[in-house]
């Protein structure tokens, strides 16, 4: 466990990150400082992923809640899923609900509201498709614009 500076929850990815609930996180995921990482909705994050500095994953809303005057007295949650080797781009946001496939391209400062296929590149307000990854006979990537 990391030590966390006062007012953040410990977690044991890294001290600046906040983390909610229970995120079930792959083996070699780096999450990088000022994040935040929910999970109060359920959020698996797969192996080998790179979440960059200042990304959120959201897996609860409280609109509906909040413009209703309370009258819709729930709060919303909806599992995100992440598959293997997913780079999340610095300041992107991935909303509740969403689940990106393996090997795909997240860029920074996307907000992504849909699913997201493997090997995809993806990048905007809200988050397009803008290109794939591919790889070379040596396993080297390539990243292919539309």
């Amino acid at each position: 466990m990391v030590d966390q500076p006062a007012g953040l929850p410990p977690n044991p990815w890294n001290e600046h990150a906040w983390v909610v609930g229970e995120p079930s996180v792959g083996a070699g995921t780096w999450i990088g400082a000022f994040t935040l990482i929910d999970g109060s909705g359920g959020l698996t994050i797969g192996a080998g992923c790179d979440i960059s500095s200042g990304a959120q994953i959201y897996t609860h809303s409280s609109a509906k809640r909040c413009v209703s005057g309370r009258r819709f007295d729930v709060v919303e949650r909806a599992p995100v899923v992440i598959g293997d080797r997913v780079f999340v781009g610095a300041g992107a946001i991935i909303q509740m609900g969403v689940t990106i496939g393996d090997e795909a391209v997240i860029g920074a400062g996307a907000v992504v509201t849909k699913n997201v296929p493997a090997r995809a590149i993806v990048a905007g307000v809200p988050a397009r498709v803008v290109g794939h990854v591919d790889f070379d006979a040596d396993g080297i990537p390539t990243f292919v614009s539309r």
